[in-house]
């Protein structure tokens, strides 16, 4: 998927400046997209000298005028020629990933960090994502809604978002279940507190006898 479809579908919501575009960005589209806001200017750019988008002027009298861009007619076509095309399977790179596969040979403390503050980002962003859904629905329970709306797309991309995060909360206490387990482990093995035959039975300390059958 390239950016300048996640702009188009972004604009069907109305026209928007960058700055707008950006905040709407941040809001409802980071949960399947992400851009920086000087490559989402760049793309407004290309867009429109595409003829996908067109823009206005807003003339403003303390501020710098501000540009509005809006999907055009050849935009829209181009939107349902991407709706065409196979999609393309998802590429996963995260580095909290990679410091789990090196785990066992690192600082499981820093990596027990890592996980926890991934929980927490979760976290927020479920309570962002939230905040955005009671908006969509505007009191509305989601069965009227999703009959009623006049546009689910936003909706339903939003309820992948909330659950990408909830399975991020899933996995976060699994993982942090198991490393702290083997944390907890090789404390006790250093401390001569688990046998030779790797049992849990901790060693009278001082004698390196455990308790008596």
């Amino acid at each position: 998927m390239a950016l300048g479809e996640a702009v188009l579908a972004a604009l069907l919501e109305g026209e928007a400046s960058g700055y707008d575009l950006a905040k709407r960005f941040d809001a409802g589209v980071a949960n399947f997209w992400s851009a920086t806001p000087q490559q989402l200017y760049r793309e407004l750019e290309r867009l429109e000298g595409e003829g996908l988008l067109s823009a206005r002027v807003v003339r403003q009298d303390r501020r710098p005028d501000k540009r509005l861009f809006t999907v055009t007619e050849a935009g829209r076509g181009a939107l349902r020629s991407f709706s065409q095309r196979p999609t393309r399977p998802t590429a996963i790179r995260d580095d909290l990933l990679v410091r789990l596969q090196a785990v066992d040979e690192t600082d499981v403390d820093a990596v027990i960090g890592a996980v926890e503050e991934r929980m927490e980002l979760s976290r927020a962003k479920l309570e962002r994502y939230d905040r955005i859904a009671a908006r969509m629905l505007d009191g509305l329970d989601e069965e009227r809604f999703l009959r009623e709306a006049e546009r689910v797309g936003p909706y339903l991309t939003l309820q992948r978002g909330r659950s990408h995060e909830q399975e991020n909360l899933r996995w976060g206490a699994a993982t942090l279940a198991i490393l702290e387990r083997r944390r907890d482990d090789r404390v006790r093995v250093r401390n001569g507190q688990v046998g030779d035959d790797g049992g849990r039975s901790a060693r009278t300390p001082g004698t390196g006898v455990g308790p008596s059958a």
